[in-house]
C-alpha cells in the first residue's frame, strides 16, 4: 500500500498520474486538515476506485512528517506487507514508484529509496540550488546516520511492513519535514527487543524521471528550518542511542533474587 500525504492539492491533484501505480498496488491518500477542496477530491477519488484507494482524514494539519507516518501505521494495520509513500505533486511518477516496489520485493532487502541522481540517460530536472543545498543536506543526514545514503529527502520510499517498522513509527517524529532521516536512523539503532537493520538491508535506486515542482511546499526559504530539524534529529537519535545502551546495565543482576 502507498501513502500518498495531501495538504490543500485540490488544484494540482492529478488522479490520472496515479493510474500507473493503481494497476499494482492499493493508494491510501491522507488528507492534512486541508482547508480547500481537496478532502472532497479524495473522496471522490476513493468512490470511483473501490478496494483501490482509500481516504484517510486527518482532523488538523499536522504536517508531512505526522501524516506519512499516521499513514503507514494505517497501512500496516491494513494488513498490507509492503509499504510505501510518495508525493502528491508526482516529481517522482506513479511509474518510479512502480519500479520501486518491484526493486524491493524482487530482493532481500527492507528498505528501498529513491535517489534523484542526474546519470545519462535519465531526465532529472532540478533547480541548481535545490540540488547543490541538497547535497549540503545529504551530506549532514549521511554524517548523522553513519550511513552513505545519496538522497534522504526524495519523496519515494518503500518499506517492508514488519514489526520493526511498526516500532520505529509508534512516536511522532521531532521533524515537520526532515522526517525521512529520523525514520531511516530509528532503523538503523531498532529497539531494546528488536535489532536494527543492517546497511545491506538498505537500497537507493536512481529515478530514471523527477522534475521539481515550481510550488512545493519545501522551498529554499526552509533551508534554515530544514538545518535546524537535522540538529534535533541528530540529538533524538543520540538520546534513543544512549537509552538503549543503559537498558542492559539497568536489568537486576541474578544476585538480586528478583
Amino acid at each position: 500500500m502507498v501513502v500518498v500525504p495531501c495538504f490543500n492539492e485540490a488544484r494540482r491533484l492529478s488522479p490520472q498520474g496515479f493510474l500507473p501505480l493503481l494497476e499494482r498496488a492499493r493508494i491510501l491518500f491522507v488528507d492534512d486538515g486541508s482547508s480547500d477542496g481537496t478532502l472532497g477530491l479524495l473522496d471522490q477519488i476513493a468512490e470511483a476506485l473501490p478496494g483501490r484507494a482509500s481516504v484517510l482524514a486527518l482532523p488538523e494539519n499536522g504536517g508531512k512528517a505526522e501524516a506519512v507516518r499516521q499513514g503507514l501505521l494505517a497501512a500496516i494495520a491494513s494488513g498490507a506487507t509492503v509499504v510505501a509513500y510518495l508525493d502528491a505533486d508526482l516529481a517522482a511518477p506513479a511509474d518510479e514508484m512502480v519500479r520501486l516496489l518491484s526493486l524491493l520485493e524482487d530482493r532481500s532487502l527492507e528498505v528501498a529509496l529513491g535517489a534523484r541522481v542526474g546519470l545519462l540517460g535519465t531526465c532529472i530536472e532540478r533547480h541548481p540550488a535545490r540540488h547543490y543545498l541538497g547535497r549540503v543536506f545529504a551530506t549532514m543526514a549521511s554524517l548523522i546516520l553513519d550511513l552513505r545514503v545519496y538522497d534522504t529527502q526524495c519523496g519515494a520510499k518503500a518499506f517492508r511492513a514488519t514489526p520493526l517498522l511498526r516500532a520505529a513509527l509508534a512516536a511522532p517524529f521531532h521533524a515537520r519535514w526532515a522526517f525521512d532521516v529520523e525514520l531511516i536512523g530509528r532503523l538503523l539503532l531498532g529497539t531494546q527487543s528488536l535489532p536494527g537493520l543492517s546497511v545491506e538491508q538498505f537500497v537507493e535506486m536512481p529515478l530514471q524521471r523527477w522534475t521539481d515542482v515550481p510550488e512545493s511546499k519545501l522551498n529554499l526559504f526552509g533551508a534554515p528550518s530544514l538545518a535546524f530539524e537535522v540538529l534535533r534529529i541528530h540529538f533524538a537519535l543520540r538520546r534513543l542511542r544512549q537509552e538503549q545502551a543503559a537498558f542492559p546495565a539497568a536489568l537486576p543482576s541474578p544476585q538480586d533474587g528478583s
